[in-house]
């Protein structure tokens, strides 16, 4: 069962950036100032009361299961954990917010574009991070098997 809620909770967690992250790219390639307002405060509400949720099961059920777990995948996945964790609490969710507000207010300036570039940075690297963490699991778990041709 925690396998099960494992591998839901880090597909949610991870369809949520993707989701945010694409829906910012197009709103801001191809919306209004009142498209791009809308999309921030869907990120916000209800997107981060889906998001933060996930990452906290799948962080919490990974912990557990790699405690009857061992190997080099195992390891490299907790290794990506922390800094997947400390991105999103420290840049991706403020950016989110502060976003959300500026958007809401019309401040389309620099500091927001500022802003905006580092939440898709930082996107980004969690979005290839969570993405290198279902690899791995899928081969821990033996869902995903590597064939070497020569």
């Amino acid at each position: 069962m925690l396998k099960h809620i494992h591998f839901i909770a880090g597909l949610l967690a991870t369809l949520a950036i993707a989701t945010f992250f694409l829906s910012t790219v197009v709103v801001e390639l191809f919306g209004s100032h009142e498209a791009v307002a809308s999309v921030k405060a869907l990120i916000v509400m209800p997107g981060l009361l889906i998001l933060v949720p996930a990452i906290a099961a799948t962080g919490g059920s990974g912990f557990f299961l790699s405690k009857s777990r061992q190997g080099r995948l195992v390891d490299i996945k907790k290794a990506r954990m922390p800094f997947i964790a400390l991105n999103g609490l420290l840049v991706l969710i403020p950016c989110a917010i502060f976003l959300n507000k500026w958007a809401s207010e019309g401040a389309f300036d620099s500091m927001f574009y500022l802003v905006q570039g580092i939440e898709l940075l930082a996107g980004a690297v969690n979005l290839t991070l969570m993405g290198l963490n279902i690899r791995d699991g899928l081969k821990i778990s033996g869902r995903l098997r590597i064939q070497h041709t020569r």
